[in-house]
């Protein structure tokens, strides 16, 4: 009698604590909504999860994942959400050849110069929403620009992306402010951003940050004169908390909360659904890498081992994706339209499209 294929040992390390921590919840219930759509399996193997709180701390992320690799003996790993724990992650993974699929940490490097035929990304490069809300920024006018965000690599890159997609289109970056993560004091930097008036102002945070910003922003009075743009972490998954302050806020993301396709309206109601919640980027992002490997793995007939032949695969697939249909580049990372969305009420609605089919330079990358 032919034995059942052992199972697909998944190491899941995402923040389950601290400001990122409702993230990693969405990510992991999107993995598991489209697994519970495939009946559990993947490649034809069941899977069995193990699991590491990766606190959003680059210093523990070597650690967490050699937990995983070492300890558990997983098949492949799915993280993170920050872009420092993402790169020390995609560092080990290439080191030791394990396949890895990256569910958001944007880190640019992890598809650019440390890109490798077993690492793959199904969100974005930071790089991508950042270029797509300079170009938008630009067209609607707007001649100067303030840019606030954290500085580690998220914010860095996509303050840099913005920089390039904005004064491409003829803008000019006037100033450029930045505190350490996860710090939240933005009252000083806000005052500097009022004294400078620019056109408007990009800017980067996420969660809890991502809150207290945006209530920060409109309390301190900027918000009527200076308009606030930003990527789409700015707004997604915090509109219930920020209130009317976010009202207006135009940001730049490959999803948004009123695509309207019939693809997207099925996964809204499954996810409401199972979770009783709406999901937001982050539960596609983790759905999109379930979808991944799924493709892969059926390619080499379950063999995660077989990266080549899973890279040639999904290389050439196209992933019917809740977010719109999107292929993977050379490098690894989703070539996929960039929304422009603006909030109204308690939804970030799609306006038009900032940049379509957007593929990341993927600078330094030699597959």
């Amino acid at each position: 009698m032919a034995q059942a294929p052992q199972k697909l040992k998944v190491g899941l390390m995402l923040p389950a604590t601290g400001t990122f921590a409702a993230l990693g919840t969405a990510i992991e219930n999107g993995f598991r909504l489209h697994l519970a759509e495939q009946g559990g399996k993947l490649g034809g193997r069941e899977v069995e999860f193990f699991k590491v709180d990766d606190e959003s701390d680059p210093s523990k992320a070597i650690d967490n994942v050699n937990k995983l690799i070492k300890r558990d003996n997983v098949d492949v790993l799915i993280g993170s959400v920050h872009s420092g724990v993402a790169m020390a992650m995609a560092r080990v993974a290439k080191g030791t050849g394990t396949l890895m699929i990256n569910p958001n940490g944007g880190a640019d490097a992890v598809t650019g110069s440390m890109c490798a035929v077993n690492i793959f990304r199904s969100s974005f490069s930071n790089w991508q929403p950042g270029f797509a809300i300079g170009q938008a920024m630009a067209a609607k006018g707007h001649k100067t620009a303030a840019t606030i965000t954290w500085k580690y690599a998220a914010g860095d890159e996509m303050a840099k992306g913005f920089k390039e997609g904005f004064e491409k289109s003829g803008g000019k970056v006037t100033k450029e402010l930045t505190l350490p993560f996860p710090n939240v004091e933005f009252q000083s930097l806000l005052t500097e951003i009022a004294s400078a008036k620019p056109d408007a102002v990009f800017s980067f945070f996420a969660g809890g940050g991502a809150v207290k910003f945006v209530k920060d922003y409109d309390g301190a009075g900027l918000k009527k004169n200076i308009p606030l743009f930003g990527t789409g972490f700015l707004t997604d998954g915090t509109l219930e908390a920020q209130g009317a302050s976010a009202e207006g806020v135009l940001t730049s993301l490959h999803y948004a909360d009123n695509l309207n396709t019939p693809r997207d309206n099925a996964f809204r109601l499954a996810y409401a659904k199972t979770f009783k919640m709406q999901p937001d980027v982050y539960a596609v992002q983790g759905y999109d890498a379930a979808q991944m490997l799924g493709i892969g793995l059926t390619a080499v007939k379950g063999d995660a081992k077989n990266t080549a032949g899973f890279a040639a695969a999904l290389t050439k697939a196209t992933i019917d994706s809740p977010r719109g249909k999107f292929t993977i580049s050379k490098a690894h990372n989703p070539i996929q339209d960039m929304y422009l969305r603006q909030v109204s009420g308690k939804e970030n609605k799609v306006i038009g499209v900032a940049s379509k089919a957007l593929e990341d330079p993927a600078t330094g990358c030699r597959i």
